[in-house]
């Protein structure tokens, strides 16, 4: 949506070429004319921040960063184009502390990088804009209003005073990198005579099912002739006040947005017709969320459409940790990545920033649900600050009055580990909460968006904040506090906002492309690892412990003796944990209804915390996601003298029929014990079946009663289509751990074509665990996958950007058990 003076219809010319950027002290000029005429000024992008106009100059260093914010920042532009007479200028967001002046007079004081302002103003011609952003590094430690506590990983206190990201403040996490800037566009506004804004929409799903679209807009022509289309039906505007109209349009066959692993993401164009003249409002869909908290008032669980849908996904960086984009060229890599993966959630948390409409607007096409954090994290924030709340109230209406039509936003939420934070340090209950978050972002939230459902902080209910068995919590029971993977269990996780946070290793060539050091002994490659501030571990000591858990070994003595060896497995073991997890979570009988992983995104290339490298390459723990995360699914779960369960989910809206074989191998090859079962499943549901069910007959399949020596060292579950015959998901259960299971496997592999993909077919005499594609300019289907004898396994590859894809490609492949790779040539 444009903003709301900048109105349907009229001319927008975005500024952003012409803009030259100079540095000077704080305070050292007060008004444009006091900058030197000896200044060193460089071209600076718009939108764009003073590091992206930096290093694009050569005079930034994104890793290793120079404060941004002890300088004022002058960007000055001459609007040669800009035509005279009456206009609107339009700022989408200044970080942060800004003075606007035209022609020399200052026309705007911005002091919250969470607003944008709408100006209008006569043009002479040849004007010129200048922007001066002030040094935030000396506000910081300004007195402010007394804090009841301050949080560990934020620095300074200082910012709790401020409207800005806490991106580039949080030590361990990212880089110091400041925001400081234009970082959303600056546009020119020229209306027509006749002037269409403060345009409203909603648009809702009844639950008889028919589509509720309600418009409202302000026009100022003379008795205006409008009408609103959508989904093959019209509707006259009515007026309604002064210059004031709405129209209310009821579609009873609509078809509703879903989440893409429930149903199809469903969207309708919205026209408005206004004396003969169509006009464009965007896109929507209608759907309906609500939250099911359970009998005992304890649970979270989201219901899209009446329906219960189990969320999984990652928490959302940023795009760009220097130039913080907001384009849709900049979130489609990121965004479809995390679509192809069988994500349905992302989550914007409270410590990064606010994106713009067009990440929505790739959410609703996608059918990625939203969980929107506003921009407020540990802090304490002021609480009778009358300046202060009146930037709140700015920032969440302008957000909201953005995604007003978007069907992705799913849930709104306060902010992120307030609570927490004053429950860790030991204070009482009643100082955990705020007026911010408890009375006036729900207040705007029901007001703008009420089909959206709030919760007051992340997390949040249960006798602590961060209690996992009650409401919303931040799970890192597995994970940080290296636990084991049955703690997922115990925990009882309701909804993990977020969880399972780990060092992931990305593939070797993006670390010999973008940080070609010695890893894990190089200070480099430390500077990547995310710790806790003042913690004495890392998330690479995390990794290590769940290496030794699962593989038993001693990490230590493999990264000292063969460290490619030692990559490969901390390559392997996140996505191993991370499958094993949740298939605890969504197994039949669980009470968990969705977690999100941290994160979605690195922020610099190496270890770091996200399931995609900052190059936009999916690290290797995104491939067990995708495994993880299948709409059609079947996971194995350990039982003890229960024996192996297997649960086969469907969350599709059609009746699947399917066949379930379970093989158990000894030394990887030979088959043990064998079984298959053929049955219906309803759409919307999940079956647990016994394996012994499947066999007939008595097996140890979890070794739990120990009677001799362990009859198979690996189990498989495949599950088919009974349609077409096509494999739809696989799990492997290792009873004597996966250390016991690696075998010096031969792998057989043929290059082919199917279409216009190059494809590749897979065999092996046994058990092949974490076998990796490595392709140069192809990234494969599946990848760090287990291979077991039997069937050819098809893998597609599919060519990245600037690839020839008319020439066969060429690589290796190799496995975690064996010391030989595999040649691929064409």
């Amino acid at each position: 949506m444009r903003g709301r003076l900048a109105s349907i219809g009229a001319r927008e010319s975005v500024l952003s070429e012409g803009w030259n950027l100079v540095l000077t002290e704080p305070g050292a000029c007060a008004l444009p004319h006091d900058i030197h005429l000896s200044a060193q000024f460089i071209p600076a992008p718009v939108p764009g921040t003073v590091a992206a106009a930096l290093e694009k100059a050569g005079l930034f260093d994104r890793e290793n960063p120079e404060p941004l914010n002890m300088k004022d920042a002058w960007y000055v532009c001459r609007l040669f184009d800009a035509e005279p007479g009456e206009a609107i200028l339009r700022f989408g967001g200044l970080a942060t502390i800004c003075n606007v002046f035209l022609n020399g007079q200052e026309i705007l004081f911005s002091e919250s990088m969470f607003t944008a302002h709408e100006l209008p103003v006569t043009l002479s011609g040849g004007d010129e804009l200048a922007l001066c952003f002030r040094a935030l590094g000396p506000r910081l430690s300004e007195p402010g209003p007394r804090a009841r506590w301050r949080p560990q990983m934020i620095t300074p206190a200082g910012l709790k005073n401020f409207r800005t990201t806490l991106l580039g403040h949080m030590p361990g996490w990212c880089p110091d990198i400041h925001a400081v800037g234009p970082w959303r566009p600056i546009s020119l506004v020229q209306r027509d005579t006749v002037s269409i804004d403060n345009v409203s929409i909603r648009a809702v799903l009844e639950e008889s099912g028919v589509g509720r679209l309600s418009v409202s807009l302000h026009n100022n022509a003379e008795d205006p002739s409008m009408l609103l289309r959508c989904g093959g039906m019209e509707q006259p505007f009515e007026k309604i006040g002064e210059n004031h109209y709405s129209a209310i349009l009821k579609l009873s066959d609509i078809e509703p947005w879903w989440p893409h692993t429930h149903g199809n993401p469903r969207l309708y164009d919205l026209t408005l017709v206004s004396d003969g003249e169509e006009y464009s409002l965007g896109s929507t869909g209608f759907r309906r969320i609500d939250v099911d908290r359970g009998a005992d008032g304890e649970d979270f669980a989201l219901l899209v459409n009446g329906e219960r849908v189990f969320c999984r996904g990652a928490v959302w960086t940023t795009a760009d940790i220097a130039r913080l984009p907001g384009g849709r060229a900049d979130y489609e890599p990121f965004l479809r990545l995390a679509w192809q993966a069988g994500m349905n959630m992302i989550r914007i948390g409270g410590t990064m920033a606010y994106e713009t409409p067009d990440f929505f607007a790739l959410c609703d096409e996608l059918g990625l649900l939203v969980w929107q954090d506003f921009m407020f994290a540990n802090f304490d924030y002021p609480r009778n600050d009358k300046a202060f709340l009146g930037h709140v109230h700015a920032e969440i209406e302008e957000f909201l009055y953005g995604v007003q039509a978007s069907p992705s936003l799913a849930v709104l939420c306060g902010g992120s580990e307030i609570h927490q934070q004053a429950a860790m340090l030991g204070l009482p209950m009643e100082f955990w909460s705020g007026p911010v978050t408890d009375e006036i972002i729900p207040a705007i939230a029901a007001r703008m968006r009420p089909d959206v459902p709030y919760v007051p902080n992340s997390p949040y209910g249960g006798a602590m904040p961060f209690s996992p068995n009650s409401g919303i919590a931040h799970y890192y029971g597995v994970g940080a506090y290296m636990r084991p993977i049955a703690d997922a269990r115990r925990a009882d996780v309701r909804f993990a906002s977020e969880s399972l946070a780990f060092a992931h290793v990305p593939q070797q060539r993006t670390l010999q492309r973008h940080l070609d050091v010695p890893a894990v002994h190089s200070p480099q490659w430390k500077a990547r690892v995310p710790r806790d501030r003042s913690a004495s571990w890392d998330f690479e000591d995390v990794r290590d412990f769940y290496l030794e858990l699962l593989y038993d070994f001693d990490p230590a003595l493999v990264r000292r003796e063969d460290q490619e060896r030692y990559l490969d497995f901390s390559r392997a073991v996140t996505g191993e944990v991370i499958e094993e997890t949740f298939a605890e979570w969504r197994r039949k009988g669980s009470g968990c209804n969705g977690a999100l992983v941290w994160t979605l995104q690195d922020l610099l290339p190496g270890p770091g915390w996200g399931v995609i490298d900052s190059t936009g390459e999916p690290k290797p723990v995104w491939y067990a996601m995708r495994r993880a995360f299948r709409p059609v699914q079947a996971v194995f779960t350990d039982e003890g003298t229960n024996g192996l369960d297997v649960h086969v989910v469907n969350e599709t809206d059609t009746d699947l029929d399917l066949e379930l074989e379970v093989v158990c191998l000894r030394d990887g090859k030979q088959q043990v014990v064998s079984g298959n079962m053929a049955f219906k499943l309803a759409a919307r549901s999940v079956e647990r079946l016994a394996s012994t069910a499947l066999f007939g007959a008595f097996f140890d399949t979890t070794y739990a009663f120990r009677f001799g020596p362990p009859a198979h060292d690996a189990s498989l579950a495949r599950l088919r289509s009974l349609a077409d015959g096509a494999v739809l998901a696989e799990s492997f259960h290792f009873p004597c751990g996966r250390g016991k299971a690696l075998h010096d496997a031969s792998i057989e592999a043929s290059l082919g074509r199917d279409g216009d993909s190059w494809v590749i077919d897979l065999r092996t005499d046994r058990l092949a665990q974490s076998v990796h594609i490595d392709v140069e300019g192809y990234r494969a289907d599946d990848d760090w996958f287990h291979l077991a004898p039997g069937p050819v396994r098809r893998v597609k590859l599919s060519a990245l950007s600037g690839t020839e894809s008319d020439v066969p490609p060429t690589g290796e492949i190799r496995s975690l058990g064996s010391s030989r790779s595999i040649g691929l040539t064409g």
